[in-house]
């Protein structure tokens, strides 16, 4: 796909994010994750992003990498973009950029470096190597011990013309502001904190009109109708959704850390969609938890 027919779809749409499907030995389910992406497509979504934080990127092998990449592209089979995630060392992200290359994947999404505390010029240089060893599209992802500020993504777009849009997990809004309104349209953005919907409304004031959204993956049809709220302005049906769903999602994920994509897992089971546990370190939520979540995932049909 062209670079700029992919970041229209970046830039106006709900975002997808699917779970990796592991079977009952832990591992990676291709007939599960074909069904999951195919149900995904059945909705309206503007973009697919497979093997991110959702999907457990972290944990994968290269050759899990590489079935999830060649599943999600004939999958989809060119209705609407595919982005895969690289990262962790420089040479991994390479020879992940060009498996997904080799596989037919539209775009990539530049996962923040591995555990290490870096300065920003080593953070830029890590990402401009990355980028300039691919001929795709990629998007930054803001977060972590990956920062940039505005300064620092202004650079790495003007040094990597392949650079087609910067994903926020930051949450900070004023330097987010900065850096679109120092950038402009030279680049896409993406809201990207976990659970991106509860400051939706924040994003989309800067500018910022569409988020990832992980609860897709267990209420789709609640996660296309607040987006579909949110972009028409009525802003009552955004409290409601918010007030009534997201803030005790919000409140139940922040029990546990790793619970952004563990209670995911959990809903998708609770739909009859199972993608089986997380891997270690992460852990699934105990019983109680999962009651909490399954009385969550019962109001949202009221909500839609």
């Amino acid at each position: 796909m062209e670079f700029e027919t992919i970041k229209s779809a970046l830039g106006d749409g709900l975002l997808s994010f699917p779970v990796t499907d592991m079977n009952v030995h832990g591992d990676f389910d291709p007939d599960g994750f074909s069904n999951r992406v195919d149900w995904f497509m059945k909705h309206d979504i503007s973009a697919v992003f497979v093997a991110g934080g959702t999907g457990e990127f972290f944990s994968l092998s290269e050759e899990e990498y590489q079935q999830i990449v060649q599943v999600s592209v004939e999958v989809v089979d060119k209705k609407v973009p595919v982005l895969s995630s690289v990262g962790r060392s420089i040479p991994e992200a390479i020879a992940f950029a060009k498996i997904a290359e080799q596989a037919g994947i539209d775009g990539l999404l530049l996962m923040p470096p591995y555990l290490t505390g870096c300065p920003e010029s080593g953070l830029i240089a890590y990402a401009k190597t990355i980028m300039q060893s691919t001929k795709l599209p990629v998007v930054y992802y803001n977060r972590a011990n990956g920062i940039l500020s505005s300064q620092g993504v202004a650079a790495l777009a003007e040094a990597c013309p392949n650079l087609i849009a910067l994903k926020d997990g930051t949450g900070n809004m004023q330097e987010l502001n900065d850096t679109v309104k120092t950038i402009g349209d030279r680049l896409t953005y993406i809201g990207g904190v976990p659970t991106a919907e509860i400051i939706s409304e924040a994003y989309l004031s800067i500018g910022v009109n569409t988020y990832s959204s992980a609860v897709f993956n267990f209420v789709p049809d609640l996660a296309l109708a607040f987006y579909k709220a949110l972009r028409a302005g009525d802003q009552a049906k955004v409290k409601t959704i918010i007030t009534t769903f997201f803030i005790p999602f919000i409140r139940l994920r922040s029990k546990k850390a790793g619970y952004a994509v563990s209670l995911i897992k959990a809903g998708a089971d609770l739909i009859g969609r199972p993608a089986g546990n997380v891997r270690a370190p992460l852990e699934m939520p105990n019983q109680g938890e999962i009651e909490e979540l399954k009385g969550l995932i019962e109001k949202a049909s009221s909500l839609i």
